[in-house]
């Protein structure tokens, strides 16, 4: 994930709202960062951070370009080394992962990115089988059952043939969003995820997060989409002055 390319600039400033439909207080935290610091290139620019996430959560983390967000979830991926009284993920601590924990961490984790990553010459269910591949599955026909049942999942379930060049920006996004749930994940993790997006297809997007956070699932999504966030209202971190101002706070 690249701070620059993936973060855009934009003047409209969300409210800060309180999160609806959650009961989670009670749940453990499947998130938490304690006074970790927090690098971009080697370059400190987010001193002491501390936030803890919930079991079932859904959570926006919202910020102009450059002030972190993207590098808080390479940090949550082992992408970045973690410092600082604690910081673990979906019951790995960060600051001790060893190199070879790290794709053991990433299978509880479902990765969404604005640029898509797709391979442009394999389907979308290849996309999806060498994904499931990868992540240690071994017999092809649970491998071919469980891409069907995320492009179900995603409204996708008559485009498992088609090219990422066949599909709309909002098809390809919900093609990630379903690579992302192939692995029944503890955590979404998605990094300005309609950054390329029309306001309707955002809307899709949203929705469809949504629903995956219903059935149990924590979705962080940085973004800058206020928009959504103030259609869509749910616990709030806004990064300013190089700290964290949380709306549950």
């Amino acid at each position: 994930m690249n701070e620059n390319s993936l973060e855009t600039q934009t003047e409209i400033q969300p409210e800060i709202t309180s999160p609806i439909h959650q009961d989670v207080a009670h749940s453990e935290p499947v998130i938490v960062l304690n006074e970790v610091d927090v690098y971009q290139k080697k370059l400190l620019i987010l001193p002491k951070v501390s936030l803890s996430i919930n079991k079932g959560e859904m959570v926006y983390l919202i910020g102009k370009s450059g002030t972190g967000k993207s590098s808080i979830l390479k940090l949550l991926i082992a992408d970045e080394k973690a410092n600082g009284i604690e910081a673990s993920i979906a019951g790995y601590d960060l600051k001790k992962i060893k190199p070879k924990q790290i794709p053991y961490l990433r299978r509880k984790l479902g990765l969404v990115f604005q640029d898509y990553q797709l391979l442009a010459d394999k389907t979308v269910l290849d996309n999806l089988m060498l994904m499931l591949k990868a992540s240690g599955w071994k017999k092809r026909d649970e491998m071919l059952q469980r891409a069907e049942d995320v492009l179900e999942m995603v409204g996708l379930a008559t485009k498992d043939f088609k090219y990422p060049h066949q599909l709309s920006g909002g098809e390809q996004q919900r093609v990630c969003i379903a690579r992302a749930l192939l692995n029944n994940p503890e955590v979404i993790l998605a990094d300005e995820p309609t950054g390329n997006l029309d306001p309707i297809t955002s809307q899709e997007i949203f929705k469809l997060f949504i629903d995956i956070n219903k059935k149990g699932t924590t979705v962080l999504i940085a973004t800058h989409d206020f928009m959504m966030i103030n259609e869509f209202p749910s616990r709030t971190i806004l990064i300013e002055n190089v700290s964290l101002i949380d709306s549950m706070v």
